[in-house]
């Protein structure tokens, strides 16, 4: 799956090589590498066998590690899009040059700025819908949309060259690709290709466009969902007790 720049992601690393690619990333690499998605290519000749193509690279920094008996809990989060130009390393982990992804310098500075705005308290009104939400323990936490928009609005403490940071739009932009709690398997499916398109956007403004039609969006199911929870409730609340019941019965018996 996909991971995109303000995304925080826990990864249980536990074979050789990735726990070799945390070690290195951990004590050589100054708690950095890099995620992407491998893409099936199809090629002509079946007999050439497989091919991949590397695709939607993204330079990230591991924020925790809890070591297990067996690996490790790792929590990353995602910083920039990178472009994956070759691969020199296979074992025992890949390792490859990247150059830094931006989105192309806009020259509507006023109205980024607006757009950023706009975008923000939308987000900061579907987060104070969603913290209303009745879900499971074992859903997402609540908190990935405001957790990523604070990390986006910090300047990064990163340390590598700042070509690798995006702009402080361009970070907001991806922070409202998040995952709400109570999202259905067909809501999260969606999310993700709107997180594919996303990372081949090259233009802030339009990406903050997606972001708030997105948002728009989960605003009204998130409202909708709040209203049938609240509706639960009040029916629930109306029904007797059992027991009570019986004691009704009972006195109009006597009488």
């Amino acid at each position: 799956m996909v991971l995109i720049p303000s995304e925080s992601k826990t990864l249980h690393l536990y074979e050789a090589r990735y726990l070799a690619l945390l070690e290195e990333s951990l004590f050589q690499k100054k708690n950095l590498f890099v995620h992407f998605v491998l893409d099936p290519v199809i090629i002509c000749n079946p007999s050439a066998g497989s091919s991949f193509a590397a695709r939607y690279g993204c330079l990230v920094i591991i924020e925790k590690v809890d070591r297990l008996d067996v690996g490790a809990l790792v929590s990353i989060r995602g910083i920039g899009r990178v472009k994956i130009i070759e691969f020199v390393q296979a074992d025992p982990h890949l390792k490859g040059i990247v150059i830094p992804v931006q989105d192309k310098i806009s020259e509507c500075v006023s109205e980024i700025r607006s757009k950023v705005l706009e975008l923000k308290e939308a987000l900061y009104s579907l987060n104070s819908l969603e913290i209303k939400l009745k879900v499971p323990k074992e859903e997402l936490l609540q908190t990935c949309i405001v957790n990523s928009l604070m990390w986006a609005e910090k300047e990064p403490s990163v340390d590598c060259d700042e070509a690798f940071v995006p702009s402080l739009a361009e970070r907001i932009s991806f922070a409202a690709l998040q995952p709400v709690s109570g999202s259905t398997r067909s809501e999260l499916l969606e999310l993700q290709k709107e997180k594919l398109r996303a990372m081949d956007v090259m233009e802030t403004p339009e990406r903050i466009d997606d972001a708030l039609r997105l948002v728009r969006r989960s605003i009204s199911i998130v409202a909708a969902k709040l209203a049938i929870q609240s509706l639960e409730v009040n029916v629930f609340s109306n029904i007797p007790t059992l027991k009570g019941s019986k004691i009704q019965v009972l006195m109009r018996t006597n009488l």
